[in-house]
């Protein structure tokens, strides 16, 4: 009998434990988050001055080929055939030069949104600890949560978290 309540008592232990688990909203929790909107405002004020400074480029570059046309009507066939081909080096140089450029600064905007995200989930990690969840999923596009109470809803909490002014 003793046996039989002990068992009794143990099932029930732990039958009364339970994971406490909540959910973030993924896309909510980005979009609000002030770095990572921040970050993307640099990519695109880069982005921006880039395409300027493309379109600049490419305007010379096109002046200068309009008048080397213009020269090329004079010259010999020869001399015509290597000042065409120079022009085409030149065109391609500056392309590749822009490309190069252009691959930089978005593996440059890539590394630091990775570094975004791996302080919200250092963050999401974090809080969970603190607040004793078991399990913090991830919800939204992609997500793995179908459906959540609102209650089990934690996407402000962790928000306000990550767009806390360190100086508070």
């Amino acid at each position: 009998m003793k046996k039989l309540v002990l068992a009794v008592v143990i099932l029930t232990a732990v039958a009364c434990k339970q994971d406490k688990i909540a959910f973030v909203d993924n896309i909510r929790l980005m979009d609000g988050y002030k770095e990572k909107i921040a970050v993307e405002a640099q990519f695109t004020a880069q982005k921006s001055a880039f395409n300027k400074k493309r379109d600049s480029i490419s305007q010379v570059f096109q002046a200068e080929a309009q008048a080397i046309e213009t020269q090329l009507k004079g010259m010999s066939e020869q001399k015509a055939q290597e000042t065409y081909a120079m022009l085409q080096q030149r065109g391609q140089l500056i392309g590749q030069q822009l490309q190069q450029e252009e691959q930089q600064m978005q593996l440059q905007g890539q590394t630091e949104m990775d570094s975004v995200i791996q302080k919200v989930k250092r963050e999401i990690k974090a809080f969970g600890k603190a607040n004793g969840y078991t399990f913090v999923l991830g919800g939204g596009e992609g997500g793995s949560v179908l459906y959540g109470s609102e209650a089990k809803d934690v996407t402000d909490e962790i928000l306000a978290a990550l767009n806390k002014d360190p100086k508070e």
